[in-house]
């Protein structure tokens, strides 16, 4: 692919459920190593536009590009609109990595087994070569030596570092996380940005919804606000936090500033 193309390019998505226009003309591009954090009130279609990013939604019209390829659905030349097969969305969905909410962790495997299962069964990896590929993902993210424990045995941080290392094991392109460190004890949210800031140090492309200012000022290189599924707002940490033109946008963040 050309490495001066966007990593991820939205042309005019729209998405609704049922009646409720959840997305609205969304336009957006992300650059390569680049860090964008969308930010916005709940319901303003933050995770909607992540799910469809990775095919886990699928658009009404529009367009979504990763690393070139059309995700889920696109329009030909003669305007006809096509859907990828299962099987071709799940190959280009290997390759966005997506950390969620909830751990969805199994917990009947350890550590390492949960970060192995991937590598196992969608890339047919042989065991010995997927355990050494989710050792070292475990020890990247600061659990080298948890690899034998349960879920019940490792505080919510560790178990979000777990998904965090089991998206980073298949060798994402672009990885996606969806308000991370919103279930956790504050004391806790503090070790999953810290991972999540290596991972951006180390050139990973990433679009996170987040309410940690801190972590978008500091990490973030672009900020979209979104309102009523729409980009009302965007631009550079410093242009978005210390001087934003919306209305809505300053009352967002006089509520979470």
């Amino acid at each position: 692919m050309n490495d001066n193309a966007p990593m991820v390019k939205v042309e005019k998505v729209n998405k609704y459920y049922k009646d409720h226009h959840v997305l609205r003309d969304i336009e957006m591009e992300v650059r390569r190593s680049e860090v964008v954090v969308l930010i916005g009130a709940s319901g303003s279609g933050k995770t909607t536009l992540l799910r469809c990013i990775n095919g886990l939604e699928t658009i009404d019209n529009g367009c979504i590009f990763v690393d070139g390829e059309p995700i889920g659905c696109w329009v030909t030349k003669d305007g006809t609109r096509c859907r990828d097969s299962e099987r071709a969305l799940n190959r280009k969905r290997s390759q966005i990595g997506m950390v969620f909410q909830k751990f969805n962790l199994f917990s009947h495997m350890t550590a390492l087994e949960n970060v192995m299962l991937a590598l196992s069964c969608v890339k047919k990896m042989p065991q010995q070569q997927a355990r050494e590929i989710a050792i070292e993902q475990l020890r990247n993210v600061g659990l080298q030596d948890r690899l034998s424990s349960y879920p019940s045995r490792l505080s919510g941080g560790q178990q979000q570092r777990v998904a965090i290392a089991r998206s980073l094991a298949m060798e994402p392109k672009l990885m996606l996380f969806d308000e991370v460190t919103s279930a956790l004890d504050p004391e806790l949210v503090g070790e999953v940005l810290e991972t999540m800031t290596d991972l951006a140090r180390r050139g990973m492309t990433m679009i996170v919804v987040t309410h940690e200012m801190g972590f978008a000022r500091e990490v973030g290189d672009r900020i979209l606000f979104l309102h009523d599924g729409s980009i009302l707002e965007q631009g550079t940490p410093q242009e978005i936090l210390k001087n934003p033109k919306s209305v809505r946008t300053k009352a967002f963040l006089g509520k979470v500033l």
